[in-house]
């Protein structure tokens, strides 16, 4: 459970002090926690997650907007698309930490709720949403452009990880690229896989995932960081 000093740890870590901690607890509660303590149906985080969901779009809209002014709008819908997408904003929930801070049912935690993209990504959006209500737009907007719009470059990247990883390799490699699952937890209906991707016989990169697809994804994502780590250096 999220308690006072845990609201505090993660206030510092994401450097904005809620006037209503209360919000920012509620933005914490998955409806797993909300219906075993048989909290009231909105004291979870869902309704604070379509708030947070529809400011993430405003915010990331006119970033896109200002800073590609030759963009075409068919280009900044698909830049949206893969800077909100549940992979990216789940990285970024890995990023502050988020999911140590979650309010989970024992299910749900024992399952490896804490590290599932749908759940992080969600509240995620529930966090900005509470910020919304507490502090405005600006201290959304502010959050957004810290944790989330952030090396903008790199996280594009998570909406189709693979094929730009198929096409760094092809250019200077003929070993094939293979996709396996090394590990599986939680129950069938709630399950997270993680892979890793080869390259020949070397693993060259490793991601989760609560699909098959995700975990693909995210491990497509990490190799084409640590080659373009590798590049630069």
């Amino acid at each position: 459970m999220a308690n006072h000093t845990l609201l505090k740890e993660l206030q510092q870590k994401i450097d904005y002090q809620f006037k209503d901690e209360n919000l920012l607890f509620t933005a914490l509660t998955h409806s797993s926690y909300a219906n075993e303590h048989k909290l009231h149906k909105i004291h979870h985080n869902e309704r604070l997650e379509f708030l947070g969901d529809a400011v993430l779009e405003v915010v990331s809209s006119d970033f896109l907007f200002k800073n590609f002014p030759d963009m075409a709008e068919g280009q900044m819908s698909k830049k949206r698309a893969s800077l909100v997408c549940e992979p990216t904003l789940a990285y970024c929930a890995r990023q502050i930490g988020l999911g140590k801070y979650l309010m989970l049912g024992k299910g749900e935690d024992m399952g490896g709720g804490r590290n599932r993209d749908s759940i992080l990504s969600d509240a995620l959006e529930a966090v900005i949403g509470s910020i919304y209500l507490d502090g405005g737009i600006e201290q959304a907007g502010s959050f957004i452009m810290t944790h989330v719009l952030n090396d903008i470059e790199h996280k594009a990247m998570f909406q189709d990880s693979k094929t730009i990883l198929q096409e760094l390799l092809q250019k200077d490699h003929k070993d094939p690229i293979t996709y396996e699952v090394v590990d599986m937890t939680g129950p069938e209906h709630n399950r997270l896989f993680v892979m890793q991707v080869k390259l020949g016989d070397r693993v060259i990169g490793k991601g989760s995932g609560r699909t098959k697809q995700a975990a693909g994804q995210e491990a497509a994502y990490h190799a084409i960081l640590a080659l373009k780590n590798k590049q630069e250096h």
